[in-house]
Formats: C-alpha cells, structure tokens, sequence
C-alpha cells in the first residue's frame, strides 16, 4: 500500500480498514502503532522553532498531536467526506469543542430540543454561565421555528441528525440551507447514525460531531469525540475572531490562511489544545479497532432494531414504540429520503404500567444489560426518566415523548431470536407486576 491512502474509488468498507493508516515506516508493523508518548524529541534547535511557528511537520507534544491519533482522524474524516477531523477526549468534549470554536460572549446559539440531555446541560448552564445565549425548537421539524429563532448574534445551528431516544429525524438539507442563509453554519451531533448510515456533511452540514465512544468504538471500552470540518464561509460580521490576525499565524488570520477550513484550524489550533481535551493515543488505537468493522456492526444492528421494534408494537405489554422507521411514524419520509440503510440500532418503547414495569423489565431481563450507554456489541436498556432525563420536569420529559414507562434500547448484534425470547420474558414479567390482582395483593399487605 502506498504511504499516502486515496479515498477514491474505495467503497466504506474498504476506507473503514484502510484510510489514513500504511504500514510504519521504521518497522513495518501493518498496524499503525501506539505512540504512548507525552512529548516528541527534536532533531535540533531550528527543527523545534519551525515546528512550533507551524512552518514545518512532525510533533511536538501529545496535547498538539500524536501519530496514532492523527491517524484515527484522518481515516473519520474520509469516512465522513470531511475536509478535517478533530479526535478529542469525549463526545462531550467535541461539542465544546466546536461551539467554542464558534462563539462565545455575548453571542447566540439555536438547538433542537432533541438532544442528548447533556448537551442540554451544555448549552443551557455551562456555556450560559460565559455569557452564550441559547433557544431551544421544540419541534425541530418546523423550519419556520428555525429560521424566527435566528438573530444577528446567532453563532450556530445545532441538531442531531438521530435523536435520543427516540429516533427523532430532522431535515439536515433543509435546516442547513437555511443556515447558509443567514451566515451560520450548522453543527450536527450524528453519533447515532455514524456515517455508514448517514454523512451530514453531504447535506450541508458545516461541523459534524461524534462521541467516538460509542458505535464508532463499538465495544464500550474507550471513550473519545471528534469534531470533522465540513467546510463552511465564515463571514467577517459573525466570526470577526476567524478574521482577525493571530499570533499563532504569524498576524495571519485563520479565514485568510485556510478559507472554509477556517473552523477545523481554530478548533485544532486554538481552542482543543488550551482547554486540552486530549485523546490518549491508546484510546484512540481502540476506537480504530472498532471502525475496522463499522459498517458490519452498523447493518446488522440496525437491522435488528428495526425487526424488534416491529415485534414490540405487536405486544400487548407496550403502550407505544418510537422508531422512525415503523409505519405511522411523522418521520418516516424522511427516513426513506435520506437513511436509505436505516435509521440506526437505537430506539425506545413504553411499556404499559408505568414504572413498577419499566422496572419490572429491568429486572427480568438476563441478556441485555441495564445501563448507561449505547451502540455497543451488546444490547442494553435504560429508563430515561429516571436517569438521563431525571432532571427534566414531567411535562418537559413526556414533551420529548419519555414516558414513566419509557425504555431505551440500543440493540447489539447477538440473535434476534433471543433478544426476543429476552424481552419476552421481561414483558411477562411487567404484565404479571401490574397486574390488578397483584395491585390488590400489594394493597392488602400495606394494609395489614
């Protein structure tokens, strides 16, 4: 393989294994090493000022960049059709990375209220506390909403491409063309998705965000985010920080010298390595891992979620499923136009009875496990209204369709048959904990 990787006419599985990665050049280890390195020696003294003036390649220190991390980046941001990626600490992480990227003070973001309950948090406290203004669409299908919620110190549009939990979808085209309008750019949260199922930056989209902990890794055992530049024309008026010179560039400014790339430069310049959200290069060798097998884990996940949801709704246990895909869903449309391999392996469904039999499920079940996280190889369960939206009011939770019954599931690739025959079990056993004769035996026993 040569030294430099080409993309083209590479279908997604091979780039998946292939990009951005050719055997080490000291040794030949087919696998890009890790660099388990804090810092990197200099040859001399005009290696080490030119490399810190930007003037020449090669590393200085793991903060600023690593081999094996930039090697991760370079394959995401092929697989995303990006310009740039950006691998950092957390999918946290690389949503403040990106929104500090473009605004701060004063300024103003516009954010579907579909989100992951810790961006929420993000945009809503922390990033409220340094003086960052934000409105939240509460239907994020409604384009007028957008474009009325939209001033002139708006900064970004952000939204994830599939919702949690309950696969909620967007127009991305739209709410992106929109943006352009206006001289915003949007920043889209695709974690669920990957980029097998969907590439944001295809649709407009100027940022994609990912927490690489999840589907990307695949096995729950790393955590990181990334940050890909999809390219985008920063006008003076609203990013005069991308337009003014900078030290770092010599008085150049980041716009002058990289154009659309302006964003990717500041966020990897600038921003990521001050606040120093770094990566250890040996999570990313496991999230490199657990790409090589995306698009299999991707089909069969997605697949299976699709079958399971369909075999819930016929169940007379659940009260309600909520996938995009099912028939009757207000988003489907837009699942058929533009998730044409599905709309991921992570969905919810309420069960009836409430609580005592969300946590009858919970605790019937053997094969999927109870806990926080999703897009791994295993199946796993959760009751967001008591965790990941405990701290949302009733009326905000069963706004974003999380019920006391609500559980969601984000589906592994073990066999669906005995995923089913598994929550088969668990929905008996919340049918027989709700059930009246059990409710008057409870009351009975309280009483005596």
């Amino acid at each position: 393989m040569s030294a430099t990787w080409e993309p083209e006419p590479h279908g997604f599985a091979t780039a998946q294994v292939h990009a951005g990665a050719s055997p080490d050049g000291d040794h030949g280890a087919r696998i890009p090493p890790i660099h388990l390195t804090a810092g990197f020696v200099f040859e001399d003294f005009d290696t080490a000022r030119d490399r810190f003036a930007g003037e020449a390649d090669g590393y200085t220190y793991t903060r600023m960049g690593n081999p094996t991390v930039e090697a991760v980046e370079r394959r995401i941001q092929v697989l995303e059709g990006g310009l740039g990626a950006l691998l950092v600490a957390s999918g946290q992480a690389a949503v403040t990375t990106a929104l500090l990227a473009l605004a701060g003070s004063g300024d103003h973001l516009v954010v579907s209220s579909a989100i992951y309950e810790g961006t929420r948090g993000l945009v809503r406290d922390d990033l409220g506390r340094l003086g960052i203004a934000v409105d939240f669409i509460d239907d994020p299908l409604d384009l007028a909403a957008w474009r009325a919620a939209i001033r002139p110190e708006t900064r970004a549009l952000f939204t994830e491409s599939i919702a949690n939990p309950g696969t909620d979808l967007v127009d991305t085209g739209a709410i992106a063309a929109l943006g352009r309008e206006h001289g915003v750019p949007l920043v889209v949260d695709s974690t669920f998705a990957t980029p097998y199922l969907f590439r944001p930056a295809e649709h407009g989209a100027a940022v994609v965000v990912h927490s690489a902990s999840k589907f990307l890794a695949g096995h729950g055992a790393a955590l990181g985010g990334v940050v890909v530049d999809g390219g985008f024309d920063y006008p003076a008026e609203r990013f005069p920080h991308l337009h003014a010179p900078h030290p770092s560039l010599g008085g150049d400014s980041f716009a002058g010298r990289y154009g659309r790339q302006a964003l990717g430069a500041y966020a990897r310049g600038v921003v990521a390595p001050r606040f120093g959200p770094v990566l250890s290069p040996l999570s990313a060798f496991v999230i490199q891992l657990g790409i090589e097998t995306l698009s299999l884990r991707m089909a069969r996940q997605t697949a299976s979620a699709l079958a399971l949801a369909t075999w819930l709704a016929e169940q007379p246990a659940v009260e309600r499923v909520d996938h995009a895909a099912l028939p009757g869903s207000r988003h489907l449309e837009l699942a058929r136009r533009d998730f044409p391999r599905g709309v991921g392996a992570v969905f919810s469904f309420t069960v009836r009875g409430g609580e005592p039999a969300a946590r009858a499920v919970l605790g019937a079940v053997r094969l999927a496990s109870h806990m926080t996280h999703v897009g791994d190889v295993r199946t796993l369960l959760l009751h967001p209204a008591t965790t990941s939206h405990a701290q949302r009011t009733p009326e905000e939770r069963r706004a974003g369709g999380v019920e006391d019954g609500t559980l969601r599931i984000s589906v592994g690739i073990e066999e669906l048959e005995d995923l089913r025959a598994d929550l088969g079990r668990a929905l008996d056993a919340a049918t027989a904990a709700t059930s009246p004769d059990r409710e008057r035996e409870s009351a009975a026993a309280a009483v005596a």
